[in-house]
This record gives C-alpha cells, sequence and structure tokens, in this order.
C-alpha cells in the first residue's frame, strides 16, 4: 500500500513541474481528439495528477508506492477544501481510466471525452490557480 511522506517544500520543483503541465495541456490541444481519444484522457489525467502532486509538494507531502495515485485523490478530497465530491469523482474516475487505456488497452470513446471535456478542463483551471496562487 502507498503511503504520504514528509519532504521539503520546493517551490522551484513545483514550477519546474507546472511548466510540463503547461506543455502537456499545449500538446493536448494539437492531438486529434476524436482520432486520439484514449491518448487525451489519459493525458487530461496526467495533467491533473500532477497539479495535485505539486500541492501536496507545496504542503511538504509525497505519495509514494502501490496505489500512490488513489492515496494522492483521498488526500486532496480530505485536505484541499476547494475540490468538490464531483470533481474528486471524476478525478478518480479519470485515474481508472487511465489506468485500463495504460495496462489494458482500453479505447476511450469519443462521446466520454464530448461529455466530460468541460468539467476536466474547468477542474485543471481551478488546480491551475490554486498552484499559482500558492507559487506566488
Amino acid at each position: 500500500m502507498g503511503n504520504i511522506v514528509s519532504v521539503t517544500p520546493d517551490k522551484e520543483k513545483a514550477k519546474s513541474i507546472l511548466k510540463m503541465v503547461e506543455k502537456t495541456l499545449q500538446m493536448i490541444r494539437t492531438i486529434d481528439a476524436a482520432a486520439f481519444t484514449s491518448n487525451v484522457v489519459k493525458e487530461y489525467y496526467e495533467v491533473i495528477r500532477e497539479l495535485l502532486s505539486i500541492l501536496l509538494l507545496l504542503d511538504g507531502k509525497r505519495t509514494m508506492g502501490d496505489q500512490a495515485h488513489k492515496l494522492l485523490i483521498e488526500h486532496a478530497s480530505l485536505n484541499f477544501g476547494f475540490l468538490d465530491q464531483e470533481s474528486v469523482m471524476l478525478i478518480d474516475g479519470l485515474r481508472i481510466i487511465r489506468n485500463k487505456v495504460a495496462y489494458d488497452g482500453f479505447f476511450v470513446k469519443a462521446e466520454y471525452l464530448q461529455r466530460n471535456k468541460k468539467a476536466i478542463e474547468e477542474l485543471i483551471a481551478l488546480l491551475h490557480k490554486e498552484a499559482e496562487d500558492r507559487l506566488g
């Protein structure tokens, strides 16, 4: 099972991860989402996970080991008051889909992305703003 460990908060590392998040978002915008839906959904999840990791890092923590992603989401749900239950459920659903894509060759239907894209992008914007605010 994974665990949360204490680390030294590292603003420079957090800024670097945030830059990578922004590059990934640029890449997502160039991809034909209808043709590569699974890839886009997987990358959206990675962006959200990295943003949550930045917030955790700035709090002086990180997740490790088995189930680290699930633990990250649980921690965010309990400790980041700006996340509502609907957002947490969306993140966890993306985590499950990402695992199916990565490990089972699962293909996400375009309709899933069409239905959820707005909520995903709003969540990313919320997390991005929170990270930027904490970085100063």
